[in-house]
């Protein structure tokens, strides 16, 4: 008899999880402080990692409030939209094959993000993986973003299951956290920036790795070298 599965549905945080889009959004913030003669302070831009374009937004007036922000915040979009547009938008490591091994197990799938709505789906349909997911939970869809647990709330809402029922993968702590409120068992892979993992169940060096400490039964581990 084949083991019941632990989980019932699957949740993943986007930018630094699915998507290696962090390096990018660093790099165009750079780029486009560089428009107004400005070289950003170190640590500045990873310090904005994780957060939601409100906290990001707040955080650009309290320390680079004489730039223009209108046109500042135009600029990152056009930097980010030509580096990906030049180098394409990488998957992290193991995402293809760990969103093909939790479809083989019939398990329905959703994503939580701090992008924005029309952000998140060009990015999902850039990097080819929208058509896996159920439901795209982003900024624009909750009243409360990460750290709060509504993102994940709506989205274990969305594909019908309940939270504790919900396996999470994040990178950022704020994430991990807001998945941990929701009641989910999380799995947190850090990308720009280290974590202790505080608020995570199981914190892991890859997808692959994550997964298998949560329990789910993969069938082909040893494939993530290049997936």
């Amino acid at each position: 008899m084949t083991a019941p599965l632990p989980f019932s549905a699957v949740i993943f945080d986007l930018d630094g999880t699915l998507v290696d889009s962090e390096r990018v959004a660093l790099e165009a913030g750079r780029r486009a402080f560089l428009r107004f003669g400005v070289t950003v302070a170190p640590g500045f831009l990873e310090g904005l990692i994780g957060r939601d374009r409100d906290a990001v937004a707040d955080a650009l007036r309290v320390s680079y409030g004489a730039l223009d922000q209108l046109a500042l915040k135009r600029a990152i979009r056009e930097e980010s939209i030509a580096l990906r547009e030049a180098e394409g938008l990488p998957l992290k490591p193991g995402a293809v094959l760990l969103i093909e091994e939790i479809a083989a197990l019939g398990l329905p799938m959703a994503v939580a993000t701090s992008s924005g709505a029309e952000e998140a789906e060009r990015k999902l349909t850039l990097a080819g993986l929208r058509a896996h997911f159920t439901a795209v939970i982003a900024f624009d869809h909750v009243e409360n973003p990460k750290p709060a647990p509504d993102p994940y709330l709506m989205a274990a809402a969305a594909l019908g299951h309940a939270p504790e029922l919900c396996l999470a993968f994040e990178d950022s702590d704020p994430g991990a956290a807001s998945a941990r409120a929701a009641g989910m068992r999380v799995v947190q892979v850090p990308d720009m920036l280290p974590s202790d993992g505080v608020h995570a169940h199981h914190l892991a060096t890859s997808l692959i790795a994550g997964a298998l400490a949560a329990g789910l039964p993969l069938q082909r581990p040893g494939d993530e070298i290049g997936a």
